[in-house]
């Protein structure tokens, strides 16, 4: 295998302390993540002591409140350490990305109860998150879920399936949408359900094309019992939560593409500096350059979309169709990069001894989870024209 450490981007930081955290994760990259990617991709395994390491590291909870044990780092930076992830490994990256997706709803919703009771285990005491929205009738439609909970007493029932779970079956806690009212998005609430909770259970992980070491898996829910205490916002409130967390789980899948982007040109660089063909270094050749610029080119614009969003949501300003525009042109930008990346390695490229085909393999998945790019098109659509059949 040619697994390479990704190359160090030259990074705009705001402070000291956001340096030294992103030098951090080039060490652990570097040491921990990068060695094993390849052959753990290949077998299928999940790194669950890497997510271990990233919360006694302080990791896990980096967007949010020190006082719960977050790292009150603002989404510029965060972003950065997901992208620095990702290169090194999409699994990881991806990763840290749904488990901060999940945290989201107890967050910034939750009641200080809540908070007080539950956020420090998640965001520093080594759980691992899982968001559970889609289902296998309503994944774009995710306002036509079938998840019912019903109320007993003090508690509520759970009955229904989710669908493509990323940590499905290895989370230790799921942010669950189910209905608890009318059709629609308004009848629809969040849950805060435990993993070890009776009657809910993973069925056996998807076989997919790539992200193999990250578990995806549908998760049934029978007669899952959870108190009230674990309902997360106001009843009918969970769609507009989960809305509001997807804008800014977008702006993740967005530095994440980036990162598998920056690693692909990496190791496009890098082949074509010690490749020899005509005697001379291929990437003395002007029509494989101009690939490499191109590539470059579309990796920074790309950087520079998802920090500017990141930028915005930081002060505290409506992000979502920047957040849209940055997940539309990052995911697409890593299918583009990682397909031009196998091309220069040529043959090389389309064996599994060198990484491109991976990277290649990965990105496509970014362009589907959390909003098809479809459906990018229509949010940013939505926010220029207004929304359709007005």
């Amino acid at each position: 295998m040619h697994d390479r450490a990704p190359q160090l981007v030259d990074r705009q930081l705001p402070t000291d302390e956001a340096r030294d955290l992103i030098a951090l994760v080039r060490d652990i990259a570097r040491q921990e993540i990068v060695p094993r990617a390849a052959e753990e991709e290949d077998t299928g395994r999940f790194p669950r002591e890497v997510f271990t390491l990233l919360s006694a590291s302080g990791l896990l909870g980096l967007p949010y409140d020190a006082e719960y044990g977050g790292g009150d780092q603002p989404y510029e930076v965060y972003l950065q350490v997901l992208e620095e992830l990702a290169a090194a490994r999409l699994t990881v990256g991806l990763g840290l990305s749904v488990h901060t997706l999940a945290s989201y709803a107890l967050a910034a919703h939750g009641t200080k109860q809540q908070q007080v009771e539950h956020l420090p285990a998640i965001l520093g005491g080594g759980l691992l998150g899982a968001y559970a929205l889609s289902e296998p009738s309503s994944g774009s439609d995710a306002a036509s879920l079938r998840t019912r909970a019903v109320r007993d007493g003090g508690d509520w029932v759970i009955n229904g399936t989710k669908a493509w779970i990323t940590h499905g079956g290895v989370a230790d806690f799921y942010t669950v949408m189910a209905r608890t009212g009318e059709e629609g998005p308004r009848g629809i609430t969040a849950f805060l359900v435990p993993a070890d909770a009776e009657g809910l259970s993973a069925a056996a992980p998807e076989k997919k094309m790539g992200l193999k070491g990250s578990p995806t898996a549908q998760l049934h829910l029978d007669g899952v019992r959870v108190p009230d205490s674990r309902r997360i916002g106001e009843e009918g409130q969970g769609f507009a939560i989960a809305l509001s967390a997807l804008d800014s789980g977008r702006l993740g899948i967005a530095a994440c593409a980036i990162g598998v982007a920056q690693a692909a040109l990496d190791e496009a660089v890098g082949y074509a500096r010690q490749r020899r063909q005509f005697g001379r270094a291929i990437a003395d050749f002007q029509g494989l350059r101009f690939m490499l610029a191109d590539m470059a080119t579309q990796i920074e614009a790309g950087r520079a979309l998802y920090l500017s969003a990141a930028r915005l949501r930081d002060a505290g300003r409506p992000f979502a169709r920047q957040a849209a525009m940055a997940k539309l042109h990052c995911t697409d930008t890593a299918m583009r990069v990682t397909t031009d990346a196998v091309q220069i390695l040529g043959g090389y490229g389309y064996t599994a001894d060198f990484p491109a085909e991976r990277y290649m393999r990965e990105a496509k998945v970014l362009q589907i989870v959390e909003g098809t790019n479809q459906i990018q098109r229509m949010v940013i659509a939505r926010h220029l024209v207004g929304p359709e059949g007005r």
